[in-house]
């Protein structure tokens, strides 16, 4: 026999598939990837190479990304966004934070009378250099998703549907992609 409050507990499960479920999101099509290429450069370097298959244009993306070394304390130290998919975007940067281990990627298609969009297809878009701060070996670079301050979380916007440069203000979260993310470690 199945008490009361197993009963709500079961509804309540029911009640937050849907939305577990719809945690990557992608309301274009199927579901687009972000993948992080782990390789080791040397002793105290590695690189995370950053890549994305979609299949719809894109304009935007905020791409955080906390990094582990053990007890190794390290740093994003570079980006390159040179021969990526993304090098005509007119605003590429990212921003490090040594304190929590985090880094976090911006890139914007259009900040001015452009109309530049990441085509749909696959490939890199950038790559992020991690150095030891302490010069000591980096036996396994570990990476996550999270999310930075003020509100960075990991999330694509799609272009313009319309063909316009505006749209109706309750209309923008359709455009937002919460893509799946895929850490691969070459070997």
């Amino acid at each position: 026999m199945i008490t009361t409050a197993k009963k709500i507990l079961l509804i309540i499960s029911l009640l937050l598939l849907p939305a577990l479920a719809s945690a990557q999101t992608d309301g274009f099509g199927k579901t687009d990837t972000l993948y992080a290429d782990l390789a080791k450069i040397d002793a105290q370097n590695w690189s995370i190479t950053i890549s994305y298959t979609n299949d719809q244009p894109v304009v935007g993306f905020a791409v955080p990304l906390k990094m582990t070394a053990g007890p190794n304390r390290i740093v994003a130290d570079s980006a390159i966004y040179t021969g990526g998919r993304i090098e005509n975007f007119a605003f590429k940067n990212y921003r490090p934070d040594t304190s929590i281990q985090c880094v976090t990627l911006g890139m914007v298609a259009n900040l001015g009378p452009t109309h530049n969009f990441l085509a749909p297809g696959a490939g890199r878009l950038v790559t992020v250099f991690v150095s030891s701060l302490e010069n000591k070996t980096i036996d396994k670079l570990i990476v996550d998703t999270t999310t930075t301050s003020p509100n960075n979380s990991l999330m694509v916007i799609a272009d313009l549907i319309q063909g316009t440069d505006t749209i109706d203000f309750n209309d923008r979260e359709r455009l937002k992609i919460y893509p799946a993310f895929v850490v691969r470690q070459s070997k």
